[in-house]
């Protein structure tokens, strides 16, 4: 099958295309490089010995997309590409709307046109809110507590009145928990452009020396220790469940499906892991709570795995070592 990736060069996206890749799919990627770099795609030819095609374009530029259309003959889509950062949308909300909106129904109208109405889309844990209870299932309430969210909780409306209208769609909706680590060769990994929005990108600064303290926001929740809870999944682990989903676009149908782990790591367990797995220091300082966060958020992965047969199978040591290792390969 000829996939379309789009923001294929970013960090699911590159990870997922070597799953792509390895499992004898050809990809299409697309790409603006807005939170990722020209050399990864050199990075993802490498690593799998594979070639693809490859465009630099805006996905909100609609001409320059069906330009790609006109030249592949593609027949799904994973669709990566947006701005992901809470924070960053609670201070730009305007921005994150437009570009995350205007790309999805960019990507649909090209992709009904063109009669591959295939698509794999990246959803989010954010939708689920703030959870009454945990672990969350796919049947949970769906409500939001930035922009950033908010968008996905869209798309995903605007994907399920696409299906209404048009049965012949078929559609997975992958709502991630917090990817973190990097692949086993340590070519590629999470590597934002700026100034780091996820936490763990921000640990490997701090361990690195790039930056002189990591920030934790909030050690007042009511968890064990008072930090933030999170279902933290190995991006490889994540990657291989878009594979899996690919096999689900078959039956004319929307399918919702929860990626995670099912086990919440505060986010001082992530820290003290990354020391001790690294023997390395991080130091630290609390800081007050950021608009938007919750206190706790893991997953009911069950679904997934019964139907798509996903299991997560790497460790929180697993997740730390990689992100470390990834550091050391590109200094």
């Amino acid at each position: 099958m000829k996939i379309l990736v789009t923001g294929g060069a970013g960090y699911i996206g590159s990870h997922t295309c070597i799953e792509l890749l390895e499992n004898g799919h050809d990809i299409v990627v697309v790409d603006n490089f807005s939170n990722s770099k020209p050399e990864v795609i050199d990075k993802i030819k490498e690593i799998s010995g594979k070639d693809f095609s490859f465009y630099e374009l805006d996905l909100c530029d609609k001409d320059a997309l069906e330009e790609v259309f006109k030249k592949e003959q593609i027949e799904a889509a994973i669709h990566f590409a947006g701005y992901k950062a809470v924070g960053e949308s609670v201070k730009k909300p305007l921005m994150y709307y437009q570009n995350n909106l205007l790309s999805t129904l960019v990507l649909c109208e090209l992709l009904a046109k063109y009669d591959c109405k295939k698509l794999v889309f990246s959803s989010s844990a954010t939708v689920y809110g703030s959870p009454d209870h945990l672990p969350i299932t796919e049947d949970f309430p769906l409500s939001t507590t930035n922009p950033y969210g908010t968008t996905k909780l869209m798309i995903e409306q605007i994907l399920k009145d696409l299906h209404i209208s048009d049965p012949t769609w078929d559609i997975v909706i992958l709502r991630y928990f917090n990817p973190i680590g990097a692949h086993e060769s340590g070519f590629i990994g999470e590597s934002p452009n700026n100034i780091p929005n996820n936490l763990m990108p921000y640990i490997v600064k701090v361990a690195n020396k790039e930056l002189p303290e990591l920030g934790i926001f909030g050690d007042d929740y009511e968890t064990k220790d008072g930090t933030g809870v999170r279902d933290y999944i190995h991006v490889c682990d994540l990657a291989h469940g878009h594979l899996l989903a690919l096999n689900k676009l078959n039956d004319h149908a929307i399918h919702y499906y929860n990626l995670g782990t099912g086990n919440g790591y505060s986010v001082l367990d992530l820290v003290e892991t990354f020391k001790r797995v690294n023997n390395i220091d991080v130091p630290y300082t609390i800081k007050d709570r950021r608009p938007g966060d919750i206190a706790a958020c893991y997953a009911d992965p069950s679904k997934a795995q019964k139907e798509l047969g996903f299991v997560a199978e790497r460790t929180l040591d697993d997740m730390c070592k990689s992100a470390w290792n990834f550091i050391l390969k590109n200094k």
